[in-house]
């Protein structure tokens, strides 16, 4: 009982570290016009973030705030993600240097976390060098591309299913939800007929991502923070037992050539979660996002008909229009510049990446909708540098891949009322989207 408490006692006192303390402090800077604030506080802002975000560009490249820095410049974002002058720390640290015992130990029986160290996504150098040659000797480009006839066949049977709901299908909850999360369950050696487990911890993980969370918010990443943990701890054990030719046995096989040795059992749980909580809500808001886009822009739908060619060009564009990530942060290791302006040490920049990808300094009338665009794929979107996404490739391959059959099984899609969208302030997709799927073309024979 004793531990039980100690537990939630934890928990709570980082929240209030982590969120509570942070959520005073932007509020009352909102209520001074401060606009770093207002991006955490006024949920206009990340609804519909892009008005915020020319406010932020008419600013300069470089707006220096009460608490951070930001930027909607795609020069500078791409300057500070490429810096070494620049770590990512910890996304939910302590920049109170009074408060860092305490939070140290809140930290002592805190699961995994998949943005928190050790996660790949929140070390630098050396620990992330070593992290990253590990994983990339399994997660390779031609490993990627040799799944593509894998999720062909899980689209081709998850479209079976929505062909049946017709009227009634959502392309999100009955496609974009599931593809993803059909493929994660791939690459950790799930079999299909436990790929709901899986689903079951989404929402909760996809929360590890934001920032000043509710305290509502909170909990349910911390119950779906320990039971993953648990649940994957199990998992790995099984694997080690009966490894397969998915990524997660590999990565359990995989040692350093370079004398790292291999990764520890928590950096396993944590790449486990970090490909779950990253890498299906940032696919399932490409999915919707690009889907709603084609049905909002039938002209371009019609290029894309005429010519399959362009399906990559529709995700680069998708990207570049509507990032997945809308932000993300770095922190100065040392004192250094950006775009010409001093940073001191220890300053945190928030890079708009939704923003970049709309800087009229780079894209021709950044607003517009065009799968043919010649440099959609200067976007921002998968972050640059050292902490480049790992999972790009395949988030492209599931984003062609899954468009391409959704519109090409219904040719007669339409939107219905009743669109949704998330309500987050780091990812931005679709939470509903109805639709009518008219009737589909006969259906290829599904491998799934």
């Amino acid at each position: 009982m004793g531990t039980v408490v100690g537990r939630e006692v934890r928990s709570a006192l980082r929240w209030g570290l982590q969120h509570g303390l942070p959520r005073v402090a932007v509020r009352r800077g909102a209520r001074e016009g401060d606009l770093q604030s207002l991006l955490l506080a006024d949920p206009a802002t990340w609804r519909e973030p892009y008005a915020f975000h020319e406010r932020v560009r008419a600013a300069g490249p470089l707006l220096d705030g009460a608490f951070t820095s930001m930027s909607a410049s795609h020069a500078a974002v791409r300057e500070v993600l490429g810096s070494p002058d620049f770590g990512v720390s910890a996304v939910h640290d302590v920049p109170v240097p009074q408060l860092r015992p305490l939070a140290a130990w809140t930290e002592r029986d805190r699961p995994v976390h998949p943005v928190e160290p050790p996660s790949m996504l929140a070390v630098d150098p050396p620990e992330h060098t070593r992290y990253r040659r590990l994983v990339s000797k399994v997660f390779t480009a031609r490993a990627v591309e040799g799944l593509r006839p894998r999720v062909e066949g899980i689209a081709a049977q998850l479209l079976d299913e929505l062909a049946a709901r017709g009227p009634g299908a959502d392309a999100v909850r009955d496609y974009a939800l599931r593809l993803p999360v059909a493929v994660i369950a791939e690459l950790l050696g799930v079999p299909a007929h436990r790929r709901e487990e899986l689903r079951a911890f989404e929402a909760g993980l996809a929360g590890t991502l934001e920032v000043a969370a509710g305290w509502r918010e909170h909990r349910a990443v911390e119950v779906a923070l320990r039971g993953f943990d648990a649940w994957i701890a199990r998992h790995l054990e099984q694997l080690r037992r009966q490894p397969g030719p998915d990524l997660l046995s590999g990565l359990v096989a995989a040692t350093d050539d370079e004398g790292g040795g291999r990764l520890s059992e928590r950096e396993l749980r944590a790449t486990a979660g970090l490909l779950l909580a990253a890498g299906f809500e940032t696919t399932v808001n490409l999915l919707g996002s690009a889907t709603h886009l084609l049905l909002e822009h039938p002209d371009q739908l019609a290029l894309v008909r005429a010519d399959p060619a362009l399906w990559p060009g529709v995700v680069e564009e998708s990207l570049r229009l509507e990032a997945p990530v809308q932000l993300t942060s770095r922190r100065a290791l040392r004192a250094t510049t950006v775009a010409g302006r001093p940073v001191p040490a220890g300053r945190r920049v928030v890079l708009l990446l939704g923003a970049a990808g709309r800087d009229p300094l780079v894209f021709d009338d950044p607003a517009r909708f065009d799968v043919r665009r010649p440099n959609a794929r200067e976007h921002l979107a998968f972050s640059a540098g050292r902490h480049f996404c790992l999972g790009a490739a395949l988030a492209r391959l599931e984003g062609e891949v899954g468009l391409r059959a959704l519109f090409e099984r219904f040719p007669g899609l339409r939107l219905r009322t009743g669109a949704r969208r998330t309500t987050t302030r780091v990812l931005r997709g679709w939470r509903r989207l109805p639709v009518d799927p008219g009737e589909p073309v006969e259906a290829r024979q599904s491998s799934a």
